[in-house]
């Protein structure tokens, strides 16, 4: 039997020739201080910069605002300052990491002519803060340059924490004066453009309630009327044509009466304001052309508003589906979710919706905008399509009776 024995090496360790050697040199400091470093010592060449363009065009534009030039002068340097604050936006972003929403630009496109644009940039608020802000960076840059420089070769132990003291108040003043006007001015922008939209439907419905009183009952109620005088003189003549004239006049009424209660019901339909929405849909389903199911679970009736929104939101749609969706059923949900009222519609037609420019659903969507609503159209190829809205709920507080519709 052999054995076998294994024997472990110790191996002694050597003293290597470079054991003294220095470790790299480095830098104490962070990217992050050295960032705030720079950013102080270019503070005294932007506020130069600032200080002096500002100096330039405000000054200017103050003496000379009683001339012609004065106005506009002032115009085009606040729309240097909205530059300057851009660009403090970028150094900030990259040398103090603090990142600021860039404030929406001015919707000049709205301004009728020269001097409603220039009104609106003298009005801007974003430009006057870049000013504000340009205006008072002189000195506090000409401070912060010259603590950073002494701070360099006299304070370097505690030299971060000199600059982080110092860019603290650079941060505060980037977010307080180039900052957006936070959620405020973007609200306002967009009932701003809302407001535009309520406004081009309601004339275009009035245009269009002036079109179908035109052309339908007005022209159908002058031909009776013209009728009727022709029946009257043939009366004494031939009592047989005069009373066919009669019959005839007497069915023109009746068309003439038919077309002015569509148009009421397309203006307001008194089923809806009697009795509430799921009725006033159950109406609506029973005249397209496609069987639908409509379901409407609601405790209580919305607003008049939203409720006259989605009942021609859900009638609309309901038309199209007649006219082109070559569907063989259609459904309609409405429920309340929280704050807000929901609509379905879908269908198992051919698809292809859209909510591109100048189609139906874009009208609609852009009433729904109009009021912090949504509308979400989805609608491949083939089908089957879903739309989807969304209205705020707001509760009626005119005194009529909440029954469930």
């Amino acid at each position: 039997m052999t054995a076998r024995i294994h024997t472990r090496s110790h191996a002694v360790p050597v003293a290597a020739e470079d054991d003294d050697r220095l470790p790299p040199a480095r830098f104490a400091f962070g990217s992050a201080t050295w960032k705030e470093v720079a950013h102080l010592h270019l503070n005294l060449l932007e506020g130069i910069l600032g200080f002096v363009y500002v100096s330039l065009w405000l000054y200017a534009g103050a003496l000379l605002s009683v001339t012609v030039v004065g106005l506009p002068l002032l115009a085009a340097g606040l729309m240097g300052a909205r530059v300057l604050g851009r660009a403090e936006r970028w150094r900030a972003r990259v040398l103090l990491g603090v990142r600021i929403d860039e404030p929406s630009p001015l919707p000049r496109h709205r301004a009728r002519g020269f001097l409603s644009r220039m009104w609106m940039t003298l009005k801007d608020p974003v430009a006057w803060r870049s000013t504000l802000y340009a205006f008072i960076r002189l000195p506090w840059g000409v401070l912060t340059f010259a603590i950073a420089l002494t701070s360099l070769f006299v304070a370097w132990p505690v030299l971060g924490h000199i600059a982080r003291g110092l860019t603290n108040v650079d941060r505060a003043m980037v977010r307080g004066l180039l900052s957006p006007s936070s959620e405020l001015e973007r609200r306002i922008a967009e009932l701003e453009e809302d407001r535009g939209v309520v406004v081009d439907t309601a004339a275009a419905d009035l245009r269009r309630i002036e079109r179908d009183l035109h052309d339908g009952a007005q022209a159908r109620l002058v031909a009776l009327a013209m009728g009727l005088g022709l029946a009257k003189e043939r009366l004494l003549e031939d009592p047989e044509a005069g009373a066919r004239m009669v019959d005839e006049a007497h069915g023109e009424v009746k068309l003439a009466l038919q077309e002015l209660r569509d148009l009421a019901r397309g203006i307001h339909p008194a089923i809806l304001t009697d009795r509430g929405l799921g009725p006033a849909l159950t109406s609506v389903a029973g005249r397209c052309t496609v069987p639908v199911n409509v379901a409407v679970d609601l405790e209580s009736r919305p607003a008049p508003a939203i409720e006259g929104i989605a009942y021609f939101t859900v009638s609309e749609l309901l038309q199209n589906i007649s006219k082109h969706s070559g569907a063989r059923t259609a459904e309609v949900e409405l429920w309340r979710a929280a704050d807000r009222l929901l609509i379905r519609v879908c269908d198992d037609g051919r698809g292809g919706a859209s909510t591109a420019r100048g189609s139906g659903l874009a009208g609609l969507a852009e009433r729904l905008g109009s009021v912090d609503g949504l509308f979400v159209v989805d609608s491949p190829a083939g089908g089957p399509t879903v739309v989807t809205a969304e209205l705020p709920w707001r509760s009626r507080t005119d005194g009529h009776a909440s029954a469930r519709p």
